[in-house]
């Protein structure tokens, strides 16, 4: 077992625990604003239905985003690996080209995600060098003929795996 607690020794391991990844897309003063999250948590509270993410303190998105009425949560699919670069880059239109619905509420949604969820900012925590927001689900949506969603393991994207049946 490594005991080395450095960042880039932390970032390693905790690679080693799969998760889906998530976009948060908002209409923020007539533009599109997104995150992508890979801390992204469903199921935290049923009633009130709550769902939460980790986000770095140095996001410049954040700030922006948060100020948004509603977010919305886009559960992104095997077929969503450009989308999801495009989302997290610094410097290109993260929005160019991309197949979204926009609610009337200002959420941003990508089309053929594997579950849709309409939010907004209940509450946020300090932890550390990140903030924990909770968001408060006001409407759910799967797609039950979406993609599988994707997953990310190691610093890549993956698929899930279906057992063959013989």
């Amino acid at each position: 077992m490594n005991y080395d607690l450095n960042p880039e020794s932390l970032r390693r391991a905790f690679s080693g625990f799969p998760s889906g990844v998530a976009a948060l897309c908002s209409t923020v003063g007539g533009q599109p604003e997104g995150i992508v999250a890979s801390s992204f948590t469903v199921g935290v509270s049923l009633d009130p239905p709550l769902v939460m993410f980790a986000i770095q303190r140095t996001s410049k998105t954040w700030p922006v985003l948060r100020t948004s009425a509603r977010i919305g949560v886009s559960i992104l699919g095997t077929g969503h690996e450009d989308a999801c670069l495009q989302i997290a880059s610094k410097s290109a239109d993260r929005f160019a080209g991309l197949d979204l619905h926009t609610t009337d509420g200002g959420s941003i949604l990508l089309n053929d995600a594997a579950l849709w969820l309409d939010c907004s900012v209940e509450r946020e925590m300090p932890a550390g060098d990140h903030e924990v927001v909770l968001l408060r689900v006001h409407g759910a949506s799967a797609n039950e003929y979406g993609e599988d969603p994707l997953v990310y393991h190691r610093s890549a994207f993956h698929r899930l795996n279906a057992p063959s049946l013989v």
